[in-house]
């Protein structure tokens, strides 16, 4: 049994995580939420789960850090200095980052890689997402995870080959590209279609989120398997890594 404290508690994300703390047999050592202590909710805690916000993230892996333990960021919306952040502090303690925490997002995405590794830079490929009306950052962090995963097949860096937007005249499309397309509506937990276009024929390969529960199952088992690792940056391919178990 582990003691597991939750950064974000109040929202919905934090909810859930406290309802698939206890299902799974686990301690929830509290919460914490803006204007909280970090650092007091890391000293009762074997590991953090984070779903707060960017503007957070320096405090709470600082205090993940005072307290010697490892801490799970699932928090989106995050730029280049939080992840050169994420880099350093990985350096004294396990971090575990990523834009999903579904089991289902992780395999999704490793369709994704080999899809794009083995169909080449003449398929097309574009990521459509939907989210609730509430959702305030676009492309979801989902979406940019399957996006580095497509980039990654290609051997390409999806920063350079990324086309979000389009409006207007806005010309063919660019060889090459890793199209988005953001959706807002109703109170959808989450959709993403990663769409691969050929000649004459498509091949979708699409998740949907029908409740935030799988999020929070998943950041648990991800909070599990990160007690007791080597500093170090890992992803949720690591947890379902069979040889990492």
């Amino acid at each position: 049994m582990a003691r597991i404290g939750i950064i974000g508690s109040e929202g919905r994300m934090g909810q859930a995580l406290a309802r698939a703390v206890a299902d799974a047999g686990h301690e929830y050592a509290g919460g914490v939420d803006r204007g909280g202590d970090p650092a007091a909710l890391a000293d009762r805690s074997d590991v953090l789960v984070d779903f707060s916000a960017p503007v957070a993230l320096e405090g709470n892996v600082h205090a993940a850090i005072g307290a010697g333990i490892p801490i799970v960021i699932g928090t989106t919306g995050l730029e280049e200095r939080h992840h050169t952040a994420i880099d350093n502090v990985a350096r004294a303690i396990a971090v575990l980052q990523t834009g999903n925490t579904s089991l289902g997002v992780t395999v999704l995405a490793q369709l994704v890689r080999e899809a794009a590794a083995r169909l080449g830079p003449d398929w097309d490929i574009e990521i459509v997402e939907m989210h609730h009306r509430r959702k305030v950052d676009a492309p979801s962090g989902t979406a940019l995870l399957l996006g580095e995963a497509a980039a990654q097949g290609r051997g390409i860096e999806l920063a350079t080959n990324r086309e979000s937007g389009r409006d207007g005249h806005t010309g063919e499309r660019q060889p090459g590209a890793i199209g988005f397309a953001a959706l807002r509506g109703g109170t959808v937990a989450g959709e993403h279609s990663v769409i691969l276009a050929g000649e004459e024929e498509r091949l979708v390969l699409s998740h949907g989120a029908e409740n935030r529960m799988i999020f929070a199952r998943g950041a648990v088992r991800a909070a599990e398997w990160l007690i007791g690792r080597a500093p170090g940056r890992y992803t949720m391919d690591d947890v379902l890594d069979p040889a990492a178990r």
